[in-house]
């Protein structure tokens, strides 16, 4: 008796379609890869973009970055003398105001406030300076609790009325008596900008007095 005859191409119990995909199956999923692949390629440039790219500040940044200008001559409110180069590692905004200021002065240092709030502790290494544009009125007593109403790291800075206008020269600041209001009293008109200085010791920036409150959060930790 022969043995039986065995078509190769005829299937044999199934293991040809157990072994082989389908062929519909095979296309989705190289139309798969074939499509998914650029789009994988896209998100990665765009992660990688948007975590390098550089920071888009919301002030007038400096073209060419200088050393902040020197405050000789102006001291802390405990008399020491304000050295800038003491504050490097750190970011310091600068401020040009004064203690009797009606609004737009502590209107500018309770936003600063808020947004140091929003850094945490990083906050820490912000020191926000006021250098008062009344030193006759603003003795380092009343300017000292005044900047220390708004936080650990507000600090004032006053001295003689000629080294303060000196120094508001130097950073762009003007400031005059403005109106009087009798009994010794009376308005300092002064220009109102915020002034970030990096933690190389640089003027890097100059923001207006409105800044909103998250735009210069983002700033100051970009300088940090």
């Amino acid at each position: 008796m022969s043995a039986p005859t065995i078509d190769p191409l005829d299937p044999i119990d199934g293991d040809v379609e157990a072994t082989s995909p389908p062929r519909g199956r095979h296309r989705l999923r190289t139309f798969s890869l074939i499509v998914g692949t650029p789009m994988l390629v896209v998100a990665l440039a765009f992660g990688a973009f948007s975590l390098f790219r550089p920071h888009i500040y919301s002030g007038t940044v400096m073209q060419a970055p200088t050393a902040a200008p020197s405050m000789d001559g102006l001291e802390w409110t405990d008399g020491t003398p304000v050295d800038l180069d003491a504050l490097q590692g750190d970011v310091v905004v600068l401020y040009f105001g004064y203690t009797g200021c009606p609004d737009v002065c502590p209107t500018t240092l309770a936003q600063v406030g808020k947004a140091l709030d929003r850094l945490g502790d990083d906050a820490r290494r912000v020191h926000v300076v006021m250098v008062s544009v009344d030193p006759a009125r603003d003795t380092p007593e009343l300017l000292g609790e005044y900047m220390s109403s708004y936080g650990p790291e507000f600090a004032g800075a006053t001295g003689p009325i000629d080294a303060v206008e000196r120094v508001a020269s130097t950073y762009g600041i003007f400031f005059a008596r403005g109106d009087d209001y009798g009994n010794g009293d009376y308005a300092v008109d002064h220009t109102a900008t915020l002034m970030g200085i990096d933690t190389s010791g640089h003027l890097r920036i100059v923001w207006p007095a409105t800044l909103d409150v998250d735009r210069l959060a983002s700033d100051l930790r970009a300088l940090l």
